[in-house]
């Protein structure tokens, strides 16, 4: 038997909040904070946090904009999110066989 060694789990992304974000933006082009908050039933405060830990490490980009003068606020995942998820993704996987 492999060891196993949870280690190699990417505790980044690994925490349930942040897991729901980046599970619904794989399958996006890009979402908006409201899209994300109804997704995730996550308050406005923690889902900003979780938010800006993924933007810290440069997992989602961040877009700002006004539509009829009301703040917009769209998220996607970059090239690195997509490519680390991916990566934890395999390592779960691994560890599950």
């Amino acid at each position: 038997m492999p060891s196993f060694d949870y280690q190699k789990i990417n505790n980044l992304i690994h925490s349930r909040i942040r897991l729901a974000i980046m599970s619904i933006l794989i399958g996006v082009e890009k979402a908006d904070f409201n899209f994300l908050k109804k997704q995730t039933k996550a308050s406005d405060g923690n889902l900003s946090v979780h938010l800006k830990k993924l933007e810290e490490a440069e997992y989602i980009h961040v877009e700002k904009k006004f539509i009829d003068r009301k703040p917009a606020t769209y998220y996607s995942l970059t090239n690195k999110g997509r490519d680390d998820f991916a990566q934890y993704v395999k390592t779960l996987e691994s560890l599950l066989n």
